[in-house]
Parts: structure tokens; sequence; C-alpha cells
């Protein structure tokens, strides 16, 4: 079978948290559960690494515009981890050039990360910090479970992320709207409130 179906997979999953991926195809490697996931993936240092950037990444992607920024650092490292994992994958399983691979896996990652990085600055708009541990947490169970069900179900597995990444889009253009009218409304009203300010008694 080819690999494309996980190629794709991983690399929607890397564009929302690279680390996780890693981790998790690391650890599903390691333990034996699949042959799919190369050596070097599974790497006592490498998976130390990633363990500790991830459990950074779980607590700076939970707090309000601490995420965002967090984001923009990682503009250029999800996708290019996304590509990595890609072409490490097609490797392994030489169904599949390591070039190609990593051009689907680093532009799945792109635009993953940017409807992810895209939400994040939609939820800040909200006051309240709960939206953004309840976003990160659903972002990372999704990851989980999403690279899991990929191991043994790939086919079926990008489908899904196929489907979550065309919702995201979706998502983001409707939010983009209401964004721009909510700070169109909020300028129009501190402009009214200056001019009556100003206005003479």
């Amino acid at each position: 079978m080819s690999v494309l179906p996980l190629v794709f997979t991983s690399g929607w999953a890397s564009g929302i948290n690279a680390y996780a991926v890693v981790l998790l195809f690391g650890v599903f490697g390691a333990t034996g559960l699949t042959d799919e996931v190369p050596e070097s993936l599974q790497r006592t240092d490498v998976l130390v690494v990633v363990g500790v950037l991830f459990v950074c990444e779980a607590v700076a992607d939970k707090i309000p515009y601490v995420d965002s920024i967090w984001d923009t650092a990682h503009t250029v490292i999800r996708p290019v981890s996304g590509a990595v994992v890609a072409a490490l994958l097609a490797g392994q399983s030489g169904s599949l050039p390591e070039i190609a691979a990593g051009a689907v896996g680093g532009s799945t990652a792109l635009m993953s990360h940017l409807v992810k990085a895209g939400t994040r600055m939609a939820v800040n708009t909200s006051p309240e910090p709960f939206s953004n541990i309840a976003v990160s947490t659903a972002e990372d169970l999704g990851v989980a479970g999403i690279i899991t069900f990929a191991i043994f179900h790939p086919l079926a597995a990008a489908i899904v992320a196929g489907g979550l990444l065309l919702l995201g889009i979706v998502i983001i253009v409707f939010l983009a709207a209401k964004i721009r009218n909510f700070r169109q409304r909020k300028t129009e009203r501190r402009a009214r409130r200056r001019v009556a300010a100003t206005w003479p008694d």
C-alpha cells in the first residue's frame, strides 16, 4: 500500500502539533505497534527532546496570546517538521519518492498550521482563558486520535484529516469576516465617543 495517506495525515497533524506527531510515531515504532516508523524517530534522545518540547507546547498553547506568539514562532518549524517526517516515512516504505512525500507533508502542515493560527487569533478576542484551554485540549486529543487511527487505517484517517482541513478553512473564512465586523463596530463606537466628548454643551 502507498504511504501517501499516512504522509498526508502526518502533515495535517504536524501543522497542529509537530512534537506530538514525532512523539507518537516514535513510541508506536519503539513498542512494535507498527513497522512503518523509521528508526531515526524511535531513538531515545529524539523521544526525550520531543517529549520536553511537547510539554512546553502543551503549556504555552493554553495561555491566551502566548499561544499566538508560539504559533508565529512555529510557522517554519511545523511545515519543516511535517516535510521531514513525511520524507522519513516515505523512505521507510519505499512506495513514494521522498521529495514528493516531503512536499505533500510540508504543504499540508503549512495549511493546517495557518488554520490553527487563525483560529487562535479569533479565540483570543474573547477575554476569558477557558476557550483557549478547550480548543488546545481538543487539538491535542485530535492529533493523538488521528495519528493512532492512521497507523491502523491510513486511508480512512487521511479522508478524515482532509475533511477537517477543509472544515478548518471554512471556519477561518467565517471567523475572519466576524472579526473584521467586530473590529469595525468597535472602531466606530470609539469614534462616536470621541465626537460626543468634544461636542460643545
